[in-house]
């Protein structure tokens, strides 16, 4: 039975036509990322609780991580309950709103939009979790330096080899970073990275890189499709969510070709189990002779016979290039916008 008690996506900001009369519209420039604040409640919790990772460590006004200018509207200081003038800075933990306001803050970037920036990662560890497939936690230098969105992904640069590409399997709220790497024997480059991470030596990366990614809540109920590894992309987002009050169902589907390539099935499954609003449906090939082809198309039918109202969700996918823009056609045939679908895939391998 679900319970919706351990892992409870809380309840979260809600679109400005639907707001309480004590709720205010945030809109941040340059980024245009928008969020919901009571009248009692600071503008900085405001906005983490609506998963924008605005800067901050001190949270009373001292470090000045959170400073923004105030370019329309009215608000506060706590401090001293002094109104702030337009035009004037002011600092988002100490800072409520008496009406929707317009806040300039360069360091907060829309989706896609952080710059990668190359470091020296020390392996924290590195170990098997199935019969192909390792999980590395990575700790970067200076954490609180860098920025990143729920769902994009990094590079591991090895000397004298081209970089490999990983999705980030932890939230941006995380300490450690995650990875799922999947290296089959036959796999060399994969099998190196392996290899180097298990030597105990610091790596590079470079991170981070992506637009299919969440710089805050959607406003509508998230559809997440995987294949094999691209489950690590969905662990961020749905590690991020919970963080956050966001409050419309998600959906996830995992598509494998046999069970054991479900290499964190339990953890998924018991997503399911603790919240009533998030849903896991695994889809298993379990058919050695069929090619990867046959299986993202049973991917794409399970998703289509889910009965969801495709003008009114959000669709994050993760795989090869043949089952995304096989799963998109047939979602924007069935009326889904082609706005509302999301993929790295569009971006690294664009169709002609």
């Amino acid at each position: 039975m679900r319970s919706g008690t351990a892992w409870e996506l809380k309840a979260g900001p809600v679109a400005p036509t639907d707001m309480s009369t004590d709720d205010h519209c945030i809109t941040l420039q340059p980024s245009g990322l928008r969020f919901c604040a009571r009248g009692d409640e600071d503008l900085l919790s405001a906005a983490r609780s609506a998963g924008i990772a605005v800067p901050g460590a001190c949270r009373n006004g001292v470090c000045e991580l959170c400073e923004a200018n105030l370019l329309e509207g009215q608000a506060v200081n706590t401090r001293n309950q002094q109104s702030i003038p337009v035009s004037a800075p002011l600092m988002m933990c100490r800072t409520q709103a008496r009406g929707d306001l317009n806040l300039e803050i360069n360091a907060v970037m829309a989706a896609g939009e952080n710059q990668p920036c190359k470091y020296q990662a020390k392996v924290v560890d590195v170990r098997s979790i199935s019969h192909d497939v390792f999980r590395a936690q990575l700790k970067i230098p200076r954490r609180r330096e860098l920025s990143f969105h729920a769902g994009q992904y990094l590079s591991i640069n090895l000397p004298a080899s081209d970089p490999c590409y990983f999705s980030i399997a932890s939230s941006p709220s995380a300490e450690l970073i995650e990875l799922h790497i999947q290296a089959s024997p036959d796999w060399v480059s994969a099998q190196n990275v392996v290899d180097a991470l298990k030597s105990g030596q610091d790596v590079a990366v470079e991170m981070p890189h992506g637009k299919a990614c969440l710089a805050a809540v959607p406003e509508r109920p998230l559809l997440l499709v995987a294949a094999g590894t691209g489950f690590a992309q969905m662990k961020s987002l749905v590690d991020y969510l919970h963080d956050t009050r966001y409050s419309h169902p998600v959906k996830l589907y995992w598509g494998v070709r046999k069970h054991e390539d479900m290499y964190l099935r339990s953890l998924a499954q018991q997503w399911h189990e603790e919240s009533e609003r998030f849903t896991f449906v695994p889809v298993v090939g379990d058919d050695e002779d069929n090619d990867w082809s046959g299986h993202h198309e049973q991917l794409v039918r399970a998703v289509l016979a889910s009965g969801m109202d495709w003008q009114n969700v959000e669709v994050h996918a993760s795989g090869s290039p043949a089952m995304v823009y096989t799963l998109m056609d047939a979602l924007v045939e069935e009326g889904l916008p082609e706005a509302a679908f999301f993929s790295d895939v569009l971006e690294y391998a664009p169709r002609n």
